[in-house]
């Protein structure tokens, strides 16, 4: 996911430094970090409004970012958006807060589906944001005949006149995922030798990328920038809904899901503010407007809220036959997250 709407996370934490402990708990304030263009602004004016709780909101490009600014102990934020994968280590190194969103009012809208989920069983500590996948988007008017076909070979071994029209995503995990499928080499592999093949593979399509990254992707390819993107499905359809050519791919070898959700850092300086949050985005409507916003399905009751357009287009609304395709991300040791740090680091040094 990408944004252009970063406000100074420093800025933030110097001025809760500047406020006295009892002030910070009930101060009407909130310190959002989210995925960047994952949020519609206009609906943090209406939470404002109806609350009385003014939202400053942060990006992050990454769960590596994520758990990198965590760790290190830095600004402190009251709400967060980790993938499903990330939850259960920060819940062991004790970086989230017990929010018992079972408790909460609008609970009671929740799916089922996404009730009980297997990083958080009881939803002790997290609460359902968006879910969607990750595949590839394609502009059909740059490619010769209009059509690729649905595997992840497309992108790693691309067809002559698309190489340099290509971008990747710059986040070690959602690159070395994908070439894992592809190569058929499980996704927390522990082997010396799939990482040598990873890497393989990924150093020799390099040359044929135009660009890494994981910003303002939904801009570049609704301009046409690039032929082919490494992209989630919600940031394809907003792009298609620019320009109409753009086509979406559910790569047959595994297409990863993910699962995004909302959690209370351990260090929150205004914990029941979060919780007021959370509780709020449950509500049909207000799931649903952001939906509306960034074309990502969510777990909430709320389909009669959805915008029709959405439903119309085959990469948010997936074709039934697909679902055979879909690949939950892992949660991987420490073993297979070094391993894939050391073939970023080489890819990108």
């Amino acid at each position: 996911m990408t944004s252009k709407f970063r406000f100074g996370a420093a800025l933030a934490a110097l001025a809760l430094l500047a406020l006295p402990a009892a002030a910070q708990e009930t101060e009407k304030t909130l310190f959002f970090y989210n995925w960047t263009d994952y949020y519609p602004v206009q609906l943090l004016t209406k939470f404002e409004a109806e609350t009385g709780i003014k939202v400053i909101l942060d990006g992050f490009d990454s769960n590596e970012t994520l758990l990198a600014k965590l760790q290190s102990g830095g600004a402190s934020y009251d709400v967060i958006v980790p993938s499903d994968y990330v939850i259960p280590g920060l819940i062991k190194d004790g970086l989230l807060l017990k929010i018992d969103t079972s408790k909460m009012s609008n609970y009671v809208h929740m799916k089922d589906a996404f009730k009980n989920p297997d990083f958080d069983p009881k939803h002790e500590y997290s609460a359902p944001y968006l879910w969607g996948v990750t595949g590839l988007a394609y502009d059909s008017a740059q490619v010769p005949g209009g059509v690729l076909e649905p595997t992840w070979k497309e992108y790693f071994e691309p067809r002559p006149e698309l190489e340099g029209k290509i971008a990747a995503l710059d986040t070690a995990s959602d690159e070395i995922t994908a070439a894992s499928l592809y190569l058929g080499i499980p996704q927390c592999t522990e082997s010396n030798e799939d990482a040598a093949r990873i890497l393989k593979l990924l150093e020799a399509q390099k040359p044929k990328l135009k660009l890494y990254s994981s910003d303002t992707t939904v801009d570049r390819m609704a301009a046409g920038e690039v032929a082919m993107h490494h992209l989630w499905n919600g940031a394809t359809a907003r792009a298609t809904a620019q320009r109409d050519t753009i086509r979406f791919i559910y790569p047959k070898e595994g297409t990863p899901m993910f699962r995004d959700n909302f959690a209370v850092p351990a260090n929150a300086p205004h914990p029941e503010n979060a919780k007021i949050f959370i509780n709020w985005m449950m509500a049909p409507e207000n799931a649903a407007a952001v939906s509306n916003a960034i074309a990502y399905a969510n777990a909430i009751k709320s389909d009669e809220f959805l915008s029709e357009q959405w439903r119309k287009m085959e990469a948010i609304n997936m074709p039934a036959e697909y679902s055979s395709r879909l690949v939950p991300t892992k949660d991987c040791g420490p073993k297979a997250r070094d391993l894939r740090d050391k073939i970023w680091t080489r890819l990108k040094g």
